[in-house]
């Protein structure tokens, strides 16, 4: 196991605007937020009740996909945008199949690197690492992952609940694409990604509290998401709600049944 390089002490956490990551963790019911980010969180339950279950099926999602991607023999998986350590992590579903598997986490977020330790303990057997970078500095990505990964071997790329933080002018296109011509045939990318499509007046509204914040939120509809799997085989069942894919690999979330998630999610095989 690999320890992170950089000195999370030395970064600044910026508390006077809200954080995605830190409200996801709040939405999660974890302690890692600061109450800029609990403010914002209850603006928008006030909006969506449900946003808590939404970010838990989200998850769910993740654990299930990890599961399946396991049971095709993937061994290596890169994950960016991993947000703050929420058991079980992906290295913890995926070493549960198979202990020699071997995990790198990416993200950029100075409380995920001061909670770096949670995401490096894993089984002897296998590998794991910490990356601190942005997601579109991607060649400082490869090339750190490289020292964990073998890219010249299958690769499970995940990006979950990413993408719609990055605009089309920030490069997410370009980001997928670019990650993706790395992987070695046989290599899957994961990816959720919310939408307006299931809940267009309330997403317009939560678009407006992320401006009203200067935070980005770019929502995609379901072309949009489709287009960052061209070139891949997207594998069954397809584009779908994070709740409807494959659920028989994984428990229900409590109230998801009451719910249409705010989400697409599909994983895509590259030939």
């Amino acid at each position: 196991m690999s320890r992170p390089a950089n000195d999370a002490m030395s970064l600044h956490i910026d508390t006077s605007k809200p954080h995605p990551a830190r409200m996801y963790d709040w939405f999660l019911g974890g302690k890692d937020n600061y109450p800029v980010d609990e403010a914002m969180g209850r603006q928008m339950l006030a909006l969506e009740p449900s946003i808590p279950v939404m970010t838990k099926v989200n998850r769910a999602f993740m654990h299930r996909a990890t599961r399946w991607l396991s049971d095709q023999g993937i061994r290596q998986f890169l994950d960016i945008g991993t947000g703050i350590p929420t058991a079980p992590n992906l290295h913890q579903v995926a070493q549960l199949a198979s202990p020699t598997t071997r995990v790198v986490y990416c993200d950029n977020d100075p409380i995920v690197l001061a909670h770096a330790e949670a995401l490096l303990k894993g089984t002897q057997e296998g590998a794991i690492d910490y990356v601190q970078a942005d997601a579109r500095d991607v060649d400082a990505i490869l090339e750190q992952a490289g020292k964990t990964l073998d890219f010249k071997q299958p690769v499970a790329l995940s990006m979950i609940a990413l993408l719609h933080f990055l605009s089309d002018e920030d490069g997410a296109y370009e980001l997928v694409s670019k990650l993706t011509d790395m992987l070695a045939p046989g290599s899957h990318v994961v990816i959720s990604h919310l939408t307006a499509d299931f809940h267009p007046e309330k997403a317009q509204k939560v678009d407006e509290m992320y401006k009203a914040n200067t935070l980005t939120l770019a929502p995609r509809n379901r072309g949009q998401f489709a287009a960052f799997f061209d070139g891949l085989e997207i594998v069954e069942p397809g584009i779908v709600a994070a709740e409807a894919w494959h659920p028989e690999l994984g428990e229900p979330v409590p109230g998801q049944e009451d719910i249409i998630s705010a989400g697409y999610v599909a994983v895509g095989r590259k030939p």
